[in-house]
Formats: C-alpha cells, sequence, structure tokens
C-alpha cells in the first residue's frame, strides 16, 4: 500500500472532523524523531499536543528501532478523536499506523487493530510484567489489542493536616468511617467560620466520570461490575442498590447539592481551595494540589478509595489509562510493532514517569529509585493497580458500551436527585441493559 503524503493525511482528519460534527482545526503538523535517512516510516496519532517528555520518549525509541516517527496531533477530545479513529478505519486507511487507544476502546476497535501478542514473543517481551487487570481489559478474543502505555485510577485524596487536628489516626478505610470523619471535620471547620467547607467532593454529573465513581461504589459493597466478563447483566442487586443509596445520602449533608453536576475538575476547585476535607478524584490532581500556590501543599495524601459493607467489600479504584495500538491497515504492521513496544516498554514508560509523572503499567517502575525520586507518591499507587483496580464493561459490551454507560450513569443521577431510589435505578438498568444487549 502506497503511503499518502502527510498534506492528504490532513485534508482526511479535516473531512472526519467535520462528519463527526467536531469543528476544524488547522492541519495537523507532523512532530517526532528522524532516525536515518531511507528508513521506514510510520505514524502515530497521540494526544493533541505532545509535551516534552512525549518528544523525549519518541526520540529515544527511534533512536533505538531506527525507525522514523512521525507524531500527528489528533483531537484534543477523546470522543472526537474516536470518531476520528473510526472514520481512518472504516476506510481502511493505512495512513495511521499506531494510536493512542483509551481503556474503554478495545471492545469497539478491537476488529480494526493488530494482534501484538505474536510481536511480544517475536521481541522476547514478557506480558507479565504488565499489570494484569489492564492486559485482561486489552484482550479480546484472545487477540492483545493494545499495549498499556499509562494508566489512571480513581484514588481517595485527604486533608492529612485535619484528620490530625480532629483526632483521626489515619485515613478511612470504608465508607462509613469517610462519612463519620467528613462529617465531623466539616462540623469543625464551620464552626470556626468557614460555612463553605464541606467533607467530600466528587463526580455526581450524569457523564462517563459517574460511571467511574458509581461502579467504584458499587464494586465496593460486591454488587457486580454491571455487566459481568461472561455477559451477565449483575447490575440488580441489593448491594449495588445499597452503594447508590449510601451516595446520594451524601448529597447536602456531606457533600454540596452541586456535586450531582460536578465533574473532575469542579470537586478539584473545592479541594484546592481548601474546602473540603476529601475528594475522589484522578492522580492528576496531586501534583496540582501540591504547586507553589496550592493552599493545600504538603496537607493531603492518597490512598485506596474506602470498602463498602458486607462479606464482598472491597477496594474499588476504576481504572483509566491509554494504550499503545497498531492498525491492522498499516503497511508498516510489522515497524509499527516495534515502535509501541518501545513506546510501552520499561525504559519508554519510565521517560515519561520521571520527566511527566505518568503512572506506568509496569509493576518493576513503581519501585525504580529514579521513578520514585521524581514521583514519591508513586509507592501508594501500586496497590490499586496490582490489585484493586476495576475495569469497566467495555470489552464485554464492545461497539454498545458508549450506550451501556450512558443508561448507567444516567440512572445512578436520578438516584442521586432523589428521583428514584438504589433499588429503582437497578432494576431501570437491568431493563434497559436487557433490551440493548439482548
Amino acid at each position: 500500500m502506497q503511503r499518502k503524503p502527510l498534506f492528504v493525511i490532513g485534508l482526511l482528519m479535516l473531512a472526519a472532523l467535520v462528519l463527526a460534527g467536531c469543528p476544524a482545526p488547522a492541519a495537523p503538523a507532523p512532530t517526532g524523531e528522524a532516525a536515518a535517512p531511507g528508513a521506514v516510516t510510520v505514524q502515530a496519532m497521540l494526544a493533541s499536543n505532545p509535551r516534552e517528555f512525549d518528544n523525549a520518549a519518541v526520540a529515544y525509541c527511534a533512536e533505538q528501532t531506527g525507525i522514523n516517527i512521525e507524531v500527528i496531533n489528533g483531537p484534543e477530545s477523546a470522543t472526537d478523536r474516536l470518531a476520528l479513529y473510526l472514520q481512518f478505519f472504516g476506510a481502511q486507511s493505512g495512513d495511521i499506523d499506531i494510536i493512542q487507544m483509551d481503556v474503554i476502546w478495545p471492545g469497539i476497535l478491537a476488529e480494526h487493530l493488530a494482534d501484538l501478542n505474536p510481536y511480544l514473543e517475536q521481541e522476547g517481551v514478557d506480558i507479565g510484567m504488565y499489570f494484569d487487570r489492564i492486559v485482561q481489559n486489552n484482550t479480546v478474543d484472545g487477540a492483545l489489542t493494545g499495549l498499556p502505555w499509562f494508566t489512571d485510577a480513581g484514588i481517595l485524596y485527604y486533608r492529612s493536616d485535619l484528620l490530625e487536628k480532629y483526632g483521626f489516626d489515619g485515613p478511612p478505610e470504608t465508607w462509613a468511617e469517610l462519612d463519620e470523619m467528613a462529617t465531623a471535620i466539616q462540623e469543625g471547620e464551620r464552626a470556626e467560620g468557614n460555612p463553605d467547607f464541606w467533607g467530600f467532593v466528587w463526580q455526581g454529573n450524569s457523564y462517563e466520570g459517574l460511571t467511574c465513581d458509581a461502579l467504584e461504589w458499587q464494586v465496593s459493597w460486591g454488587g457486580g461490575e454491571i455487566v459481568e466478563p461472561d455477559g451477565t447483566i449483575s447490575i440488580n442487586n441489593p448491594q449495588a442498590a445499597a452503594a447508590f443509596d449510601m451516595a446520594a445520602s451524601w448529597v447536602g449533608r456531606i457533600s454540596p447539592p452541586g456535586v450531582v453536576s460536578y465533574q473532575e475538575e469542579d470537586a478539584r476547585g473545592v479541594w484546592q481551595a481548601g474546602n473540603a476535607a476529601f475528594m475522589r478524584n484522578w492522580p492528576y490532581a496531586y501534583a496540582l494540589g501540591n504547586a507553589e500556590d496550592s493552599v493545600i501543599r504538603d496537607a493531603f495524601g492518597v490512598v485506596p478509595l474506602p470498602k463498602g459493607e458486607g462479606p464482598d467489600a472491597r477496594n474499588a479504584d476504576t481504572l483509566g489509562g491509554w494504550q499503545m495500538a497498531v492498525s491492522r491497515y498499516s503497511s508498516n504492521v510489522d515497524a509499527a510493532a516495534k515502535v509501541a513496544i518501545c513506546m510501552a516498554g520499561m525504559e519508554g514508560q519510565k521517560i515519561r514517569a520521571t520527566q511527566g509523572s505518568m503512572l506506568p503499567t509496569i509493576g518493576a517502575l513503581y519501585e525504580d529509585e529514579d521513578v520514585l525520586a521524581a514521583n514519591p507518591f508513586f509507592s501508594q499507587m501500586y496497590d490499586v493497580f496490582a490489585g484493586g483496580a476495576v475495569a469497566r464493561p467495555s470489552t464485554v459490551t464492545g461497539e454498545l458500551y458508549n450506550e451501556v454507560s450512558t443508561i448507567y450513569f444516567t440512572e445512578v443521577n436520578r438516584t442521586l436527585t432523589g428521583q428514584q431510589t438504589g433499588q429503582q435505578a437497578v432494576e431501570n438498568i437491568e431493563a434497559q441493559l436487557q433490551d440493548l444487549l439482548r
């Protein structure tokens, strides 16, 4: 297959964005490192604005593989990026060799992606070095659709100074303990003159972020994973209902009434202003909270999210993150796979971890001295990814995942806003999923 000139790629991208209903940006300019004149070139569509640590990793892999790597800047919105990928794949275009794939896309994109298992064997790479839960998430019908590149998971932020001030020995291990601590701290801070202080902030808006939060509540109570890996719809159970009722009880009491419309930055805004004792968010908020101008700098810590109630209670942190995937329509699948393996390999990930605080998907890097020196909090994250991370049911539901998630977060939000009980929510979700997935 003959590769089209880059300006044609830009035109295709513009057309695809128009078809997807997205505003058309200027044609993307390639960035990257040339390995050598006459070397094979692969094109990778990554984030909208590659940062210095991205460029450093690209330069390293170009040098190591002897392959030219051109980075094409994709749309900023993940939704727009997925639409663009699907436009390319629908045309079986070979103009993109490597893509950056969201953790919830394997089921949607699997038919268009190369199985990377044979290439790992060829390069002598042990798949066991990656977090198993992410590998499972990326495996569709036995094929490895993407290599875990960097990861994410929901975590609990807590004000260590306030726990000490109010006589608590450490962060909560259960939601009931969080409720107790949040109530006491909120009452105390308000009594001292801060009427804007709240016990706990999180993401309650009707969007994908609520799917992440609600799945954590549900699984922490032993309430299943919405749709199990074997396709069983498991949402309608007392534990899931109780988890949703628990969250609804926080609204207006230890959480702001407006939390039902909060997304990540809304929660972080309250937290970083010093107006919350606890926050559920992603690891990105750690560095921001410790910025020089932050009022909570050096006054907080992070731990896995609390457990629910009952014999099957456990810590549950929703898995996020991105993968390196290779288009099956690429005219250079072998070269693209080699680059993807390098980018997602030990050294490629170490560059991005030390320079950009990107969370590795390789367990050994959480013990690496250089990585820990750059990111001391990484040592607290290992247990989250090694054991507690929960994948959304995107692999099992495939191209229908977006509809599944919409049903789920819509009904949970209706519970949070008092329009229905947790039991009504799980019954409504079950009925709609049965119609969708039958």
